[in-house]
């Protein structure tokens, strides 16, 4: 979703700048709630306000209710067709690449500072030995530690540049 978004909203409409679709992931990643929808609520607003966004909500939405509400009345009997449990495999390796290729893009569009490099390379340490081991870490941590950091680098740059101003 995050590749198609991207497309749609920097690229094809102009609607966004790579920075702030950057920004809007983030804040779509860290909040409850699906990121498909979170970002379209941000961008429905930014176009249109209240409206906009409740428009790009219900969009969002809908068509995967009704899918799903439609599945459902017949779920069991779905995953008893050998094709499906097969077809549900191969999807499972493909939104495993499809994740994994819209964090390298993201990571290639990111300010190569110090702190985002660092916090990068130590989460995706930390994130492939506790899945090796088995570690129980739900992401939530590595969302409030990384913003703990931030906000720390943030409160330090901004101590210094105050010190810088009085000299």
């Amino acid at each position: 979703m995050i590749a198609v978004f991207e497309n749609e909203f920097v690229s094809k409409k102009k609607w966004l700048d790579a920075n702030e679709f950057l920004d809007i992931i983030a804040i779509a990643e860290s909040t409850p709630g699906p990121i498909a929808i979170n970002t379209a609520t941000y961008v429905g607003y930014k176009r249109e306000k209240v409206l906009g966004s409740t428009f790009a909500t219900f969009g969002m939405c809908l068509p995967s209710l009704i899918i799903i509400f439609v599945i459902s009345l017949f779920f069991n009997q779905f995953l008893e067709i050998e094709l499906v449990q097969k077809a549900f495999r191969g999807i499972q390796v493909a939104v495993v690449f499809l994740i994994l290729n819209a964090g390298i893009k993201l990571f290639k569009k990111l300010e190569k500072s110090v702190f985002n490099v660092v916090v990068f390379s130590l989460t995706s340490v930390v994130i492939i030995a506790f899945s090796l081991f088995s570690v129980d870490f739900s992401s939530i941590f590595y969302i409030l530690i990384s913003a703990l950091l931030g906000l720390t680098i943030y409160l330090i740059n901004r101590a210094s540049a105050k010190r810088e101003e009085k000299k």
